[in-house]
């Protein structure tokens, strides 16, 4: 990340701010502090001494990301201003907060009165699938937090962003705000193009949701922190399991695709696991440093074991089944978890030891529960956040948390890459100090 220069942070602006802001008076006064930045200032990418030097640049050079917030002025007249809301690719704890916060940030806060749902995802837009709008207003979105799930509806796959903005043009919208995940983003980014080349002026907004943390350059996804609170409840239902028998094992498999990091903040929550297994630390399961050889010793010095596995762990070792691909052409992971099991069972039948294996998978108990209080907070921030982007006229970004602190972030960066886990990091080496297990098993 070394190699993020300042162009690349760059966030796109729709024209000049000639509007003064309905928030402007409680702005005035407003300086910069350890709790608020300033709408000129910037948010440094880097966050150690020895990275910023290591760039040879002096401190007005240093790259840093503009800060989220209201501005004093702004690029719409909230009097003229009509919004959509969309809600993309699968379900993660939260979705109907941050649609109610974008509503009531927008109605009570800058008079804006014309807001529009579209129906399951991109195909909302799109006139063949027949999916009529909702007007969203306070009275819609009063309670609809205290549900799992999306108001709104959502799908998976690509849609033509062509006919996408047509529909705006149609419906005369200003502000598209997009809730989903890279796939989603990736999508807004192709229709904040094709506004681009048609010359309009539309603002494509966008607020990261995925309970895998996956984004990069934000510091964590809303959804996050309920999925990994509810992944833990299930490790402590699997070391109870483990417990309750003769060299009982549970093996607990969690979401997170590519990245472990559910698996990861779910086992330092409960501390009753074992083994964790992500798919960033390679795993060999037999051979002197293997896993089997390792359970088998752990199970036989305190009578149990509990092993989490994070969805995308050990895909290698599945190589020869076959695989398929979702709507949106993400090859779907093979399934580690009976895979697992059933490797176990092999290796300690081979060796005539009695044992008792206990399988859990609560993926998608976890995706459609309401948010946790913290997620809750995360949402309405993040949602006051995108409105006031959007305002301001910022287009093609991403609100997100960067060092503790809300910023813009282009969407070309943050579907950049995949964030996963540093086999380097703190993280990974406070998992190890907690489960006992070595770095690899290799």
């Amino acid at each position: 990340m070394s190699t993020v220069e300042v162009l690349d942070l760059a966030v796109r602006s729709l024209g000049p701010c000639r509007i003064e802001s309905p928030l402007a008076p409680v702005l005035d006064g407003r300086k910069s502090s350890l709790h608020c930045v300033d709408e000129d200032d910037l948010v440094l990418f880097d966050d150690t001494r020895t990275m910023a030097m290591a760039r040879g640049v002096s401190a007005d050079r240093l790259p840093g990301f503009e800060p989220a917030g209201p501005r004093r002025r702004i690029f719409f007249d909230p009097a003229k201003t009509r919004v959509g809301i969309v809600t993309c690719g699968g379900l993660c704890p939260g979705l109907n907060d941050v649609i109610r916060a974008l509503v009531l940030e927008l109605t009570s806060r800058y008079g804006v009165n014309r807001i529009f749902g579209f129906r399951n995802g991109y195909q909302g837009f799109i006139p063949r699938y027949g999916h009529g709008v909702i007007d969203l207003t306070p009275e819609m979105v009063a309670s609809i937090n205290e549900d799992g799930g999306t108001i709104l509806g959502s799908s998976r796959g690509e849609q033509d962003p062509d006919e996408v903005v047509d529909c705006l043009d149609r419906m005369s919208i200003n502000i598209l705000f997009v809730i989903g995940g890279d796939g989603s983003m990736r999508g807004a980014m192709e229709i904040a193009r094709v506004i681009a080349e048609r010359g309009e002026k539309i603002a494509v907004v966008c607020i990261p949701k995925t309970i895998d943390n996956d984004i990069p350059f934000i510091d964590r996804s809303f959804g996050f922190q309920t999925a990994f609170s509810k992944a833990a409840e299930a490790i402590g239902v699997a070391h109870v399991e483990a417990t309750s028998a003769p060299n009982g094992i549970g093996v607990v498999n969690v979401m997170g695709r590519h990245s472990g990091f559910i698996a990861l903040y779910a086992t330092l929550a409960n501390s009753d696991a074992d083994i964790v297994l992500i798919p960033e630390v390679p795993v060999t399961l037999e051979g002197e440093n293997g896993l089997l050889p390792y359970l088998h010793r752990r199970v036989i010095d305190r009578g149990h074991a509990v092993v989490v596995v994070a969805e995308g762990a050990g895909q290698d070792l599945l190589a020869g089944e076959p695989y398929a691909t979702d709507a949106s052409g993400n090859v779907k992971l093979r399934d580690i978890g009976p895979f697992l099991c059933q490797r176990i069972t092999d290796w300690f039948d081979a060796r005539s030891t009695e044992h008792n294996v206990k399988y859990i998978d609560p993926s998608y108990m976890i995706r459609g529960v309401p948010a946790n209080p913290y997620d809750s907070v995360y949402c309405i921030r993040l949602a006051h956040a995108a409105v006031h982007a959007a305002m301001a006229g910022r287009t093609e970004v991403v609100v997100g948390r960067w060092h503790r602190r809300f910023v813009h972030v282009p969407i070309q960066l943050a579907v950049s890459h995949r964030n996963q886990v540093d086999p380097a990091s703190d993280l990974w080496l406070s998992v190890l100090e907690t489960t006992g297990q070595p770095a690899t098993f290799d």
